[in-house]
């Protein structure tokens, strides 16, 4: 396995909220704050729990770099997984919000960093099931203050183009979004950022997993692979990760820059 680590996160401690002081807090409310949002669920026999929290903080910490903005401490937990995009409620270790309380916390977090001066608040998400809670959250906190904040939502996957999922899965066609959990894009970016947090082997399917047309409660054992993962993740590396995280830093980067640009 490819050990290789990007240490960036190590070098620029003054871009995290957490290492701060309240004064030197203070002093960055004009910049654009960033909220990494993750979850604590299953991802597998060979990553840990806390790897769409990882990612949130990760990309979040980047991307504050390339605008000279401020990462906050992250939000390790999210609403609940369904069967075939994480495993639900299926294994031990998933523990899940409803959605009302994702949408309420979410709705405190803006609300606090609001009072405190932040007028560009980008929430960056890296758990799949949280997205509709954290766009109803912004919604309602939007029409509250108007003109006056501006609020982003985005996760990594979003912005990646088909060449970027061609470099990717070069060795295997790409399943879709739902059945990448804890596969070859998570495990990729896993061994890039926290290649310490994965272990060996990296577990391979014997053949694809069918999803089914309707979603059934409660879910039964035997629905998904024992292991609790959807795809192979065998032809994952930390050079795939390196692929997908430079690309999606830049492109949001890019892309808030000049959404900026054009409000001024």
């Amino acid at each position: 396995m490819n050990q290789t680590r990007d240490n960036t996160a190590n070098t620029h401690t003054s871009l995290l909220m957490k290492n701060m002081t309240w004064e030197e807090y203070a002093a960055r409310t004009g910049d654009i704050l960033i909220i990494p949002i993750g979850s604590t669920e299953q991802h597998g026999p060979h990553l840990p729990l806390c790897v769409d929290t990882v990612l949130a903080e990760e990309f979040s910490f980047r991307i504050a770099g390339q605008l000279n903005g401020l990462a906050a401490p992250a939000l390790s937990y999210g609403y609940k997984s369904k069967p075939f995009s994480g495993g639900g409620p299926l294994f031990p270790g998933t523990i899940d919000l409803n959605g009302h309380t994702l949408q309420l916390l979410i709705q405190d977090l803006i609300d606090e960093f609001v009072r405190d001066g932040f007028q560009k608040i980008l929430l960056f998400n890296a758990h799949y099931e949280n997205e509709p809670f954290i766009l109803e959250a912004m919604d309602l906190c939007s029409a509250r203050y108007k003109e006056q904040v501006t609020l982003w939502e985005t996760n990594w996957w979003d912005c990646l183009p088909e060449e970027i999922i061609g470099q990717v899965f070069d060795e295997e066609p790409f399943p879709g979004w739902d059945l990448e959990h804890a596969a070859v894009t998570e495990t990729s970016l896993m061994m890039y950022f926290r290649p310490e947090l994965v272990r060996s082997p990296l577990p391979a399917l014997a053949e694809s997993v069918k999803v089914p047309f309707y979603h059934r409660y409660p879910p039964k054992t035997g629905d998904i692979p024992p292991a609790g993962i959807l795809s192979s993740a065998a032809s994952s590396s930390a050079e795939k990760g390196r692929i997908i995280a430079e690309y999606a830093v830049r492109s949001i980067a890019a892309h808030l820059k000049n959404m900026q640009e054009e409000s001024i």
